[in-house]
């Protein structure tokens, strides 16, 4: 027997089950589309920091203070679309052993390095700004091979060496891409150093290089005679947006891949290259994209903005044209225009 008013209590969760589901599918456009990528924020991470997490920071401590605010931004980028690139780079330390030695009259610091795997002995010169909250003309310094801290009396800073680096650095080592991915992830585990291809790539390059995070966030112009998908009052439900998103960045970190890691990238094995060329294919027709550019300059990283690869040379930016063939993003790397007259390089 069936009980009218039970039938409809048990139907009525399926049909809003059903109707919750074709809110987030995405409406297309039928037009050919063209996009436009650049990058609109852009972090720097020590991923060398983040794998060597102890089982319990000590937030008390000025470093502990400083790991756990990075796993914080690195938690939150984990529910985002972004990309990520893993560079490489020299090994750089503070030389605790050093002296640090004060400007005449000024704020001007200079900090003593040791640089490779020989040590070499550099030191590196800057000028500190007074913060709001300090209560000491000048702070009290402290050295250890990772991290400076400033003790202002009402305030402490604390810097990692690439945070130095970074922003004082006179010299440009160019940065090396050795792994190209993105940041969703409802497991977060780009933050706790346990994603499986970087935790191989750390262990092969750990004793000879330092490792980087670049996160990026990257927006996406849509060239299209109907307009941006996106911008449809249907797609403004945010299911329905971080389904165009993901297919977006999904084509961006293929294309990358493609370029700052080869063909045939060895950390990726040949089902997970299939997957991504089945995955091209549907996020191709499904957009009727004919073509997309990718412009990577990051002139907020300093010191660190010259980027290449073993497959790229190292440059401040890359100008990518793109377009999907066979399942597999083809690759072409355009001069960029030169700079206007008196515009900033």
């Amino acid at each position: 027997m069936t009980f009218p008013e039970l039938a409809a209590q048990t139907l009525q969760p399926q049909a809003e089950q059903m109707a919750d589901y074709t809110a987030y599918i995405p409406e297309r456009h039928t037009a050919p589309q063209s996009w436009y990528a650049s990058v609109a924020d852009a972090r720097i991470h020590w991923y060398d920091l983040i794998a060597g997490f102890p089982e319990r920071l000590d937030i008390h401590d000025p470093a502990g203070r400083y790991q756990r605010r990075m796993q914080f931004e690195l938690d939150a980028v984990a529910s985002r679309h972004h990309l990520f690139f893993a560079l490489t780079r020299p090994p750089v330390r503070f030389d605790a052993d050093g002296t640090v030695h004060w400007g005449f009259f000024s704020l001007k610091l200079t900090l003593p390095l040791l640089v490779g795997q020989e040590k070499k002995r550099d030191s590196i010169s800057f000028e500190l700004k007074v913060p709001f909250a300090a209560t000491l003309k000048k702070p009290m310094v402290q050295l250890t091979p990772n991290y400076v801290t400033l003790n202002w009396g009402g305030l402490v800073e604390t810097f990692s060496i690439h945070d130095i680096l970074l922003a004082h650095a006179p010299d440009k080592v160019a940065c090396q891409v050795v792994y190209v991915g993105q940041t969703h992830d409802p497991e977060a585990q780009l933050s706790r150093a346990h994603l499986p291809a970087l935790q191989k790539l750390h262990a092969r390059h750990k004793e000879d290089l330092d490792t980087l995070l670049l996160v990026q966030q990257l927006d996406v112009k849509v060239n299209c005679a109907s307009g941006d998908p996106a911008e449809l009052p249907h797609n403004a439900h945010p299911r329905a947006a971080a389904v165009l998103q993901g297919e977006r960045m999904d084509l961006l970190e293929a294309a990358l891949i493609r370029y700052f890691e080869g063909a045939t990238p060895l950390p990726r094995k040949e089902d997970e290259r299939q997957l991504r060329r089945e995955r091209v294919t549907a996020v191709q027709e499904a957009n009727n994209l004919v073509q997309f550019t990718i412009d990577l300059q990051w002139p907020e990283l300093g010191a660190y903005d010259r980027i290449g690869s073993g497959q790229v040379t190292a440059a401040t930016r890359h100008l990518l044209s793109c377009f999907v063939a066979d399942g597999e993003v083809i690759v072409s790397r355009m001069t960029p225009p030169e700079p206007a007259k008196g515009a900033k390089v």
